[in-house]
């Protein structure tokens, strides 16, 4: 290495004109500061050689990008930069040249000029100009005290640098030497190095300083607090120690040990399966590594609970008394004899075939027929445990198979927790409401369900939580839903139906007696001595105040009926109370429901239809008029596009067959037609309710009133052939409900009414037809 040393300078000797650049890319050069610098460009160091062979002068100036490049374009670099003189220099054997060179001064680029190798600029000296004054004392004074508490905090900078900076009496070359030393990016240096005014300048700094201390400060107090945990950790973990060897000295066992113990002894009591068993040990080896207060050793300890408290075994006898069970469901509930018949085939197949596996039931039909009760029934018949679920509202999939352990407060899904509750592993699992699932960006909770509704599958299930597979197979799952159309098919496919009806006026009048006013008595402290009903106040309860499919309204009414009577009773009145007709309005008010059969049905163009809800069947009716005007046809009653377009077909039938019906060939041509459905807030659609329009527009058309007490449903078509509807069960016991007498029906139809209760059948008389015209014949002919 070859080495030249810094001749004597002159203070006056002149800066020229004419520069040669070094472009810096990783620091900066501040006026009266020394920085060491290494030239490895073969350019730069031909400049350097120049430079010593002549007045040793360079200029440097900061590269706009901040990276090495191999040659540099005016464009690329600040036209701000600082004068300075190579104060040594040595060559190294690979030809790069280390620098220590000295800042003079300020200057601003003019002008880049070409010819050599390296960038050579004409500039602009700027001078310093000295201004002392309060302001600028007082900013010294701030800079020199924020940065003395810099570089104590700073354990990598020496501490005379803050002296240094105290003895310093120029503003400006106080500001330069702090700005080089600190902590700064090179945009932030470079503005510094452009501030001319010293007041700007020293703010600017005293800015970087403040935000610098700050930092330093506050990683201060960080590793401060730190290193108090850390010395808390170390102290505890030496009381720990000195706490193990004392119980090994008095020979008791630490607490993990005794926990692993206590899981061991678990597990082999257990008889897990073998994946069981093995994520088991697995676990429990990881415990027995960990220290009890890590967040882990809980997550592990739990794990360990959730399997080793599961009934994987334990299972509860089957009552396989088919006269008992049969004794049970009869106490329990009225009616349901297709539900009650299944249950009892389920357990006369258990009774022949033991490892028979559970079958996978949906009751389906409006709110309070009894679904879920029934539910409960089926547990205490077959002497099992009763689990319930409300899957209502329900849209994370987590909520079935369980979250993953690797989240905070992970737990098993409401499957695995309901298995848990139950303590054996073949309850009676009913998930309530399946038919008000949802799904969102969580997942598709439905979709999980159709693995643990598959008895081909459910041997298997795997919560995401337990990791490990569980037999689902012994349990009985019973689902329930109002309407089926929400449940996705795949899992409709996996459920055997039974569909639930509504109950006809007697059967409610039975089910009162036997367990609604019973229960009711019961729950508000009255004997059956103090009050009781006649069957005819239960008539006008069930047909004026409910209308329903079910019996929540009813049950309702006669609570409302018990407080009044418990009002009497606690005021002092404490003679018996018998609920008759005439005294049913004194506890409940006025009837709610009058039958509008006879009164809607005496002028023409009225007819009623028959309609399905979510609650049951609905009598509709539908009401036709016309007036002067040019043929045009006009919907109200909030009908949906369905029922616009069976109105529409009706209308063109009957004017294809005018001359059948009736009806003048220029009626169409002088009147419009106006039908409507009541009531009008209330949405409609279907195809069913065809029959009934065409059944009201013939009324009106020929003035012929329709029989009385008579309704009808079906679809039609142009050709004027009634197809086939669904709700058949649901819309024949709501006729029944309102007092009809005759319906009219799809011949397709005729299969349906073996579901409806025996009495009802002969209490209605039945017309199946395929032909509009026969329809007519039967609802128009009362002359």
């Amino acid at each position: 290495m070859t080495e030249q040393k810094q001749p004597v300078v002159s203070k006056a000797q002149k800066i020229p004109e004419f520069l040669p650049i070094l472009p810096l890319f990783d620091t900066a050069l501040f006026p009266k500061m020394v920085l060491p610098l290494v030239v490895m460009q073969k350019e730069s160091v031909q400049l350097v050689d120049e430079a010593m062979s002549k007045d040793r002068i360079i200029g440097l100036l900061i590269s706009k990008s901040g990276t090495i490049k191999a040659s540099y374009t005016a464009a690329d670099l600040y036209s701000v930069g600082a004068s300075a003189l190579i104060l040594k220099m040595a060559k190294t054997e690979d030809n790069k040249a280390q620098l220590l060179v000295q800042g003079l001064e300020r200057f601003k680029v003019t002008e880049f000029v070409g010819g050599k190798p390296y960038l050579r600029v004409r500039v602009e000296h700027i001078k310093e100009k000295t201004e002392k004054n309060k302001e600028i004392d007082a900013l010294m004074s701030n800079i020199v005290s924020m940065f003395a508490r810099v570089v104590e905090l700073s354990p990598g900078m020496p501490q005379e640098i803050g002296a240094m900076a105290n003895s310093i009496q120029e503003p400006g070359i106080l500001a330069d030497m702090v700005a080089s030393i600190i902590n700064s990016t090179l945009k932030e240096k470079q503005k510094i190095l452009e501030l001319i005014d010293i007041k700007k300048r020293l703010k600017e700094v005293a800015r970087l300083v403040r935000y610098q201390q700050e930092v330093l400060e506050l990683g201060h107090k960080i590793q401060s607090q730190v290193k108090g945990g850390m010395d808390k950790q170390q102290r505890e973990y030496y009381l720990r120690q000195q706490l193990k060897a004392i119980k090994e000295e008095l020979g008791e066992k630490d607490e993990t040990t005794v926990e692993v113990e206590e899981y061991t002894a678990k597990v082999k009591e257990k008889k897990l399966p073998e994946e069981a068993l093995k994520e088991a040990e697995r676990e429990i080896n990881r415990l027995s590594r960990m220290h009890p207060s890590s967040a882990e050793y809980t997550v592990a300890s739990t794990y360990l609970d959730w399997l080793t408290t599961l009934p994987w075994h334990e299972s509860t006898k089957d009552n396989l008394d088919i006269k008992k069970a049969r004794r049970i469901l009869d106490q329990d509930h009225f009616g349901l004899k297709k539900p009650k018949k299944r249950v009892i085939e389920y357990l006369a197949v258990r009774k022949l075939k033991p490892e028979s596996k559970g079958p996978i039931l949906c009751f389906a039909g409006p709110p309070g027929t009894g679904k879920t009760s029934l539910g409960r029934s089926i547990a205490r018949a077959l002497g099992r445990k009763f689990i319930h679920i409300s899957l209502g509202g329900v849209r994370d999939e987590a909520e079935i198979r369980g979250h993953r352990r690797t989240y905070i407060g992970a737990l098993p899904g409401r499957i695995i927790q309901g298995i848990r509750r139950a303590e054996s592993n073949n309850p009676v699992f009913m998930l309530d409401e399946i038919d008000k699932l949802g799904s969102d960006f969580r997942g598709d909770p439905s979709s999980a369900l159709l693995e643990v509704l598959d008895p081909e599958q459910n041997f298997s299930f795997t919560d995401h939580y337990l990791d490990v597979s569980f037999d689902l197979s012994n349990v009985m799952f019973i689902t329930t839903a109002n309407i089926l159309d929400t449940v996705p098919p795949a899992l409709r496919d996996r459920m055997e139906v039974l569909e639930l009806l509504g109950y006809t006026q007697d059967d409610k009048i039975k089910i009162a007696t036997r367990f609604l006013i019973p229960r009711q008595r019961e729950a508000h402290g009255l004997a059956a001595s103090q009050i009781s009903f006649t069957k005819g106040a239960l008539n006008r309860i069930i047909s004026g105040y409910t209308r329903e499919a079910g019996l929540r309204n009813l049950e309702r009414e006669i609570a409302n009926i018990c407080r009044g009577v418990a009002t009497r009773i606690a005021e002092g009145n404490k003679e018996p109370v018998t609920i008759r007709v005439k005294n049913v309005s004194g506890y409940l008010g006025p009837v709610r429901f009058a039958s509008e059969v006879s009164a809607r049905t005496l002028t023409p163009g009225v007819a009623m239809g028959l309609a399905w809800t979510q609650a049951g069947g609905e009598l509709l009716f539908v009401e036709a008029t016309a007036m002067k005007g040019k043929g045009k046809l006009t919907l109200t009653g909030q009908l949906g596009d369905i029922m616009k377009e069976s109105a529409t077909a009706a209308l063109s039938f009957i004017r294809s067959n005018a001359g059948l019906l009736g009806v003048g060939e220029d009626f169409f041509d002088k009147h419009d037609i106006h039908i409507h459905v009541p009531a009008g807030a209330i949405p409609k659609d279907g195809p069913s309710a065809g029959v009934t329009i065409l059944t009201a527009l013939s009324s009106l058309l020929t003035d012929k009133t329709i029989v009385k007490d008579l309704a009808m449903t079906g679809e039609i078509t142009l050709r004027g052939e009634v197809l086939p509807v669904g709700g058949i069960k649901e819309k024949v016991l709501a006729a029944h409900r309102a007092g009809i007498k005759t319906l009219i029906m799809p011949k397709w139809n005729q299969k349906d009414l073996e579901d409806i209760p025996e009495k009802v059948r002969n209490e209605i008389r039945f017309y199946f037809i395929d032909k509009m015209l026969d329809v007519l014949k039967i609802a128009l002919n009362n002359t």
